[in-house]
């Protein structure tokens, strides 16, 4: 596949899943486009090095991070990067089974990787990092990214997909996508639904770190009824007032659920790349 297409791929699922209106997190549907219109050129910043031909795990995320601060002078795409640049990587250099080649990506990993890696996170200083016992991102890597990753597996959900391959997203992501386009035939509701999967399914990773897992349980448990409220409903337009309203109170209260936004990032872009593999593999 060319750059240009897995580029594409990239710049689309971010737009996308800025157009769900996600509560809690940035979306065309609040009252101001002031952080939309970031992340929009946060994603273009990003591409580039993101899908830069030939370059390692590592280096696609420390350039994607370094890009990104440099266009728009924050942290706003940690998460989305570190998930997309082994699927990235995947994507260039696999076939057709895109998650076999992430497999190998995955196995793949150095302890250069995991450098390059800890040199963007704490460029990055996402908000709630602290300092681990092992493997901390402001101690020199000795060990490779994947045996980093899974030390932190067991409180981070990015972490996670770098020791399950991306399960999550392979499974009850693309499912829950899968299954939300049969239901509405529509990309906003789609994603709507995918990102409230994830943040039905498990502690927002994000939320635990900035404000604890009671905080993280109560999102969920409302992420669970407004999921089966989204299969029910004649619109989903119909859930969009009460929607507003959650996603209003979590802003007041400063609790963005991060992580499910990544993921779901992610699960579009494994879509889109799934999507047009078969077709640039015939046009070979």
């Amino acid at each position: 596949m060319s750059r240009a297409a897995i580029a594409a791929a990239f710049r689309a699922a971010c737009r996308e899943e800025l157009n769900a209106p996600k509560p809690g997190n940035v979306h065309v549907f609040a009252a101001s486009r002031k952080g939309v219109d970031l992340f929009v050129r946060s994603a273009e910043a990003a591409a580039g090095p993101l899908t830069a031909p030939g370059e390692r795990t590592g280096e696609r995320i420390l350039g994607a991070v370094q890009a990104t601060q440099a266009a728009v002078g924050s942290n706003t795409n940690l998460g989305i990067i570190l998930l997309c640049a082994p699927l990235a990587r995947a994507t260039e250099t696999g076939g057709a089974d895109l998650r076999a080649a992430v497999r190998h990506v995955l196995d793949d990993l150095d302890i250069d990787d995991a450098r390059l890696a800890f040199a963007a996170i704490s460029q990055a200083a996402p908000g709630g990092l602290g300092r681990a016992d092992r493997y901390d991102v402001r101690a020199p890597a000795t060990v490779t990214l994947r045996h980093a990753m899974a030390e932190a597996a067991g409180r981070d959900q990015i972490a996670s997909q770098y020791v399950t391959a991306f399960d999550a997203v392979f499974s009850l992501g693309l499912d829950t996508l899968a299954a939300a386009q049969e239901r509405w035939g529509s990309a906003t509701p789609a994603t709507l639904g995918v990102f409230l999967g994830f943040l039905a399914a498990f502690d927002d990773s994000h939320i635990v770190r900035e404000h604890g897992s009671t905080v993280a349980g109560e999102l969920r448990a409302r992420a669970i009824t407004f999921g089966e409220r989204l299969t029910r409903v004649e619109d989903w337009r119909d859930l969009l007032p009460e929607l507003l309203a959650w996603d209003r109170s979590l802003k007041q209260r400063s609790i963005n659920p991060g992580t499910s936004a990544d993921l779901t990032v992610a699960t579009l872009f494994v879509h889109r790349l799934r999507n047009i593999l078969p077709s640039v593999r015939n046009n070979d």
